[in-house]
């Protein structure tokens, strides 16, 4: 079994965090980037996307990949949910994280705050320095994106370093390396911001005859 197979929910409940934080914090990086992101911690309070992701090897090769559509509440309410190529729910409601695997029929619950260590759940809700925890530098422009680089500055066997893309003030795209070395690509589209959600989206009950670890 490969590490991306042992870690996949892991991983992607990660990916469901760090987004999440992202639009609960600011930073110092490129100017660009500061601008978005300062935007996204003084207007923007809702957020919902499409998302494309790709897990990829040491290589490059990409070695699986999914998408969806998320949805947040800031601070710290979120929900992904991957349709292809498998369906999985992450939700995160404020006080725990729940991860429902349908195929499986199982359901994984986990504080969210510190349920995940030093990783980029630090992020959730401005409940941490986001300098503190991260070294900061910029990218500047590739392609029609400014990036920046967040490396943990504790090597905690999560993710080495995090790369956020930006066109113009909006988040657009997330890179992510972790220990074993595999990187997952991350493009947003039909972004809409400030739209109402409805409060249900972020509330999660285990389906009737799943098996629940972890509460």
């Amino acid at each position: 079994m490969t590490p991306d197979v042992l870690h996949q929910p892991l991983r992607r409940l990660i990916l469901g965090t760090l987004f999440a934080g992202l639009m609960s914090m600011a930073t110092a990086a490129h100017a660009s980037a500061v601008a978005g992101l300062e935007r996204f911690y003084r207007d923007v309070h809702t957020y919902s996307a499409r998302f494309h992701q790709v897990v990829l090897d040491e290589a490059l090769n990409p070695i699986q990949e999914s998408s969806g559509t998320l949805w947040i509440d800031r601070p710290g309410r979120f929900r992904w949910d991957y349709d292809l190529p498998y369906r999985q729910v992450i939700v995160g409601d404020g006080k725990k994280i729940w991860v429902y695997d349908k195929e499986l029929q199982q359901v994984t619950v986990r504080p969210m705050a510190g349920g995940l260590g030093n990783t980029p759940a630090i992020l959730l809700a401005g409940s941490a320095s986001l300098t503190a925890h991260f070294t900061v530098t910029d990218m500047g422009r590739q392609g029609k994106l400014e990036w920046v680089s967040m490396k943990p500055k504790v090597d905690d066997g999560g993710f080495r370093v995090i790369r956020i893309g930006f066109l113009g003030d909006q988040v657009r795209a997330l890179v992510m390396v972790d220990s074993f070395g595999q990187t997952t690509r991350i493009t947003l589209s039909d972004v809409h911001e400030n739209a109402r959600i409805a409060p249900g989206r972020f509330r999660f009950t285990p389906p009737k005859g799943a098996d629940v670890v972890g509460e």
